[in-house]
């Protein structure tokens, strides 16, 4: 179930990182021109100033053990999807013995992981023009798992698995195909491929992008 994500005061931010003194000065005031200046997500708050509207959902839960001197120590650890279902999506991971402070550390490090995503109109039976889809075909791995995104006619749906569909849902794809490899159980590795395909969207240059006025 999508929830908001917690809003942080920003009178109170100060910012540690030039990227963060650039956002706050009002000098970056928008997510897109951060990535078109190629400058990093250096701290948290600079997605919550940017991107107000952001929505995550828990994706899994499990308890993880670690073999310390004073014997093994349980917590959970927690993977989540986060995103604001028009052009912008992102996962995180999170570690604690309380389930709580887990999911907060994801949330954390998801906001830290915000990528764009291209959207378009890329299969041949649909010829609308609208960003419902992919513009093309990406492929995505992560461990054993790879994972083959095809754009697909308005209309189709996301005929994908189930978390899948809810990382393209975050991301503001409507419509989609695709074809997986190795072990697809493997949630994490699962939505890490479906993430890296997404990212591979802005791989290279495209004819729209040649236009672009500079």
């Amino acid at each position: 179930m999508a929830e908001e994500v917690p809003s942080i005061n920003i009178e109170e931010w100060k910012p540690r990182t030039l990227v963060g003194n650039l956002v706050k000065s009002g000098k970056i005031s928008s997510i897109k021109d951060l990535f078109d200046r190629n400058l990093p997500i250096t701290e948290p708050e600079i997605v919550d100033v940017l991107l107000p509207k952001l929505k995550y959902e828990v994706i899994d839960i499990k308890v993880v053990q670690k073999q310390t001197d004073a014997g093994e120590i349980s917590r959970y650890k927690v993977l989540v999807i986060m995103g604001n279902m028009d052009g912008y999506v992102s996962i995180g991971t999170g570690k604690a013995k309380q389930l709580r402070v887990a999911i907060q550390k994801a949330i954390r490090d998801a906001k830290m992981n915000i990528i764009p995503v291209r959207r378009g109109c890329g299969s041949w039976q649909c010829t609308c023009g609208e960003p419902h889809s992919l513009p093309f075909k990406v492929i995505g791995k992560a461990g054993s798992v790879e994972i083959e995104l095809l754009p697909a006619p308005k209309g189709t749906g996301l005929v994908v698995g189930s978390v899948l569909k809810t990382l393209l849902t975050y991301a503001g794809i409507k419509d989609a195909w695709s074809t997986t490899k190795g072990e697809t159980r493997t949630t994490e590795n699962f939505v890490r491929a479906g993430y890296n395909a997404l990212y591979n969207t802005y791989r290279f240059v495209t004819l729209q992008d040649w236009a672009r006025k500079r």
